[in-house]
């Protein structure tokens, strides 16, 4: 006896079955449809409305089309996998060029930070340059001056050496015909 107690269910388990009737899954599976339809992408409408039709149709229900309907919702559902596949791969590729991106525009934002450096120092050396220039164009101009001034003074002093000699040849001849009167 024992044993046949324990190959029947307790009390909490049924033996009733729990049948659906047709017309309530498919109303279920039709109301399913059509909130999933306000959510769907727009290629997928079109789908949802034929399963929705072949849903509500109650002649073609009755003739095994069910079977057609949950064939197009494995097939939609293939779709749907393959679409997040895709959208995955997509999401990879441009989580890829984030980064590619942003790469780049730290190496083009160091170039141009290089660069400013770059104007900053050629900047530095153009005003270190010019200010250079000016003094040797003080200096030149100075020493312009001097020059003028050696030259004045060379000349100067070179009427008096023409004039010294001038007056030495003049004394020297003047002894010669001194020496040549006292000497006759």
């Amino acid at each position: 006896m024992d044993l046949f107690k324990n190959t029947l269910p307790g009390a909490s388990a049924s033996l009733v079955q729990v049948r659906v009737s047709a017309s309530a899954e498919r109303s279920q599976a039709l109301s399913l449809i059509r909130a999933i339809h306000q959510k769907a992408d727009k290629h997928l409408r079109p789908a949802l409305d034929l399963i929705a039709l072949v849903l509500s149709g109650k002649k073609a229900m009755n003739q095994g089309t069910f079977v057609k309907v949950i064939k197009m919702c494995d097939d939609m559902v293939v779709i749907l996998k393959k679409e997040q596949l895709d959208d995955d791969n997509k999401k990879e590729y441009c989580s890829m060029q984030f980064d590619t991106t942003d790469d780049s525009k730290k190496a083009l934002e160091r170039k141009v930070a290089d660069a400013e450096s770059a104007i900053a120092n050629a900047k530095e050396g153009i005003e270190t340059t010019t200010q250079e220039i000016a003094a040797l164009e003080v200096g030149i101009k100075e020493l312009d001056k001097s020059v003028a001034e050696a030259t004045e003074q060379r000349q100067a002093e070179n009427v008096e050496y023409k004039e010294l000699m001038a007056s030495d040849s003049a004394a020297t001849e003047l002894l010669g015909f001194a020496k040549n009167r006292l000497n006759k």
